[in-house]
């Protein structure tokens, strides 16, 4: 006991160890990219870069304090690895702003506003780590997460807070502020979709109909997988939010897959996909403009709207190269919306092809450990949750990249941890505590339970004999 006590002791300090020098490397790339900025842009360190590099490392610092506290047995790798990119985000958004400040343009702010932004996300993560001390709670709130994400999906549409901007329906505008409801509407629908299936998921294994060796699931069983393909469609026609329909179907697909393990549902699912994008593609002219611009981006370039924010960006990427043409070195305000949606050119010109296969990387291993995390997980729910919250990075992580790069058509979802936008950095950094939260639950030894010695055990039966 005393050997095997011991050991778990030594483990656990090692595990402890490899995320604070982690930890210190994150800040080493966020910090010394701001640096680099200064000296690349204005030839100098920042001014203010002992004051910013006290306030990052104060909110990296909290949140792992909060972690050592609260869940000692979280997963010591994810924490570095929001901590790295939203640095690097950071230190990008700053050198945009003195570009944009260079030549005359008024939005030269991002990095400001998005160190607040992660001041109030950071607030969350440690809220959420101290208040939600047992995951499984939350399986109660199944019903009403799914009925408050989908209130938040539609509020967008009422006339007096609702907004559009740059042709999508997403935003809402209350007392001067903005705010992209989605973003915490797919986190209650992960804790929604998570606590259904958990009910419901034998009766949607049964089998139906066989199709070339696939059984396909029963026509009673239709009902949800219709229902989540309605909500996304209308999103698409309604909202004119491609990025934010795919990324809900695909990640109630995903998630219904997993809890049945039946192929079927990917094929239902596949089959919905392929008839709503043709739809799309007929019916709603924004979608069929972005094929238009994907499939032949240089026709397109100077009309309006166009292909040009495409087309300067792969230019831009391709002028990158292998390693960059140096952080204040390249022309990243060609690029409409170079803070947003396509930071990741930006990142691609300046640092070249190195950094982004880095960046892929880190997203790649935020997967993986959210993967790992429902692979240990002793709760069903903990599972489907970590799933759930894998896929929304997988997925977003996806669409983007794969839209900045050319690979699909563009969809305007934002970059995690990277892109400007306090919506989804707060809705991130909450995501992050739930995975770590399930991560402590998984990982946490079981109580240990002595052996009975069988002489006492007689003489305690002895007694309650002679008192019946």
């Amino acid at each position: 006991m005393s050997q095997n006590g011991t050991l778990m002791g030594f483990v656990h300090r090692r595990r402890r160890g490899a995320e604070l020098f982690l930890l210190v490397l994150a800040l080493a790339v966020g910090i010394g990219a701001y640096a680099a900025v200064g000296l690349g842009v204005e030839g100098s360190v920042p001014a203010d870069l002992v004051a910013y590099g006290g306030w990052l490392t104060a909110l990296i610092v909290a949140s792992h304090v909060t972690v050592r506290l609260v869940a000692p047995y979280a997963d010591p790798v994810l924490l570095p690895l929001v901590a790295a990119l939203n640095g690097l985000g950071l230190a990008v958004l700053h050198r945009l702003d003195l570009t944009y400040e260079a030549i005359g343009n008024d939005q030269h702010t991002f990095a400001r506003q998005q160190l607040i932004w992660m001041t109030l996300g950071v607030v969350l993560f440690v809220a959420t780590m101290f208040l939600l001390r047992d995951h499984r709670s939350l399986q109660r709130l199944t019903y009403t997460s799914g009925l408050a994400g989908i209130v938040l999906l539609v509020l967008p549409f009422l006339p007096v807070i609702g907004s559009a901007k740059n042709g999508a329906k997403i935003w809402i505008y209350i007392a001067g502020f903005s705010f992209q409801p989605g973003e915490v509407a797919k986190v209650l629908l992960v804790i929604a979709f998570s606590g259904y299936l958990v009910l419901h998921r034998d009766a949607l294994a049964l089998a139906g109909r066989r199709v070339v060796f696939v059984d396909l699931p029963r026509g009673r069983d239709l009902g949800p997988i219709l229902a989540m393909f309605g909500i996304s469609m209308m999103i698409l026609v309604l909202q004119n939010d491609l990025g934010s329909s795919l990324l809900f179907f695909g990640l109630f697909l995903v998630m219904l897959y997993v809890a049945t393990e039946r192929p079927g549902w990917l094929v239902v699912g596949g089959l919905l996909f392929a008839a709503g994008a043709l739809a799309a593609y007929t019916f709603v002219g924004n979608v069929q403009n972005r094929f238009n611009f994907w499939l032949h981006p240089l026709d397109y370039y100077d009309q309006t709207p166009g292909s040009g924010q495409l087309v300067e960006a792969m230019f831009g990427m391709g002028w990158g190269g292998l390693i960059g043409r140096g952080l204040g070195n390249g022309f990243p305000e060609r690029v409409p919306f170079a803070y947003s949606d396509f930071i990741l050119s930006t990142i691609g010109e300046e640092l070249g092809l190195t950094a982004v296969m880095a960046i892929v990387l880190c997203y790649g291993l935020i997967v993986e450990r959210a993967l790992r995390i429902a692979l240990i997980s002793r709760d069903g729910f903990g599972k489907l949750m970590a799933v759930g919250l894998a896929a929304i990075f997988a997925l977003q992580v996806f669409v983007v990249i794969g839209g900045v790069t050319g690979l699909i058509p563009l969809t305007g979802l934002t970059t995690p941890f990277l892109s400007y936008g306090g919506s989804s950095l707060v809705a991130n950094w909450v995501v992050i505590a739930l995975l770590l939260r399930i991560s402590d639950q998984a990982r946490r030894p079981a109580p240990r339970l002595d052996p009975v010695d069988d002489g006492a055990a007689d003489s305690e039966h002895t007694q309650v004999v002679k008192l019946r």
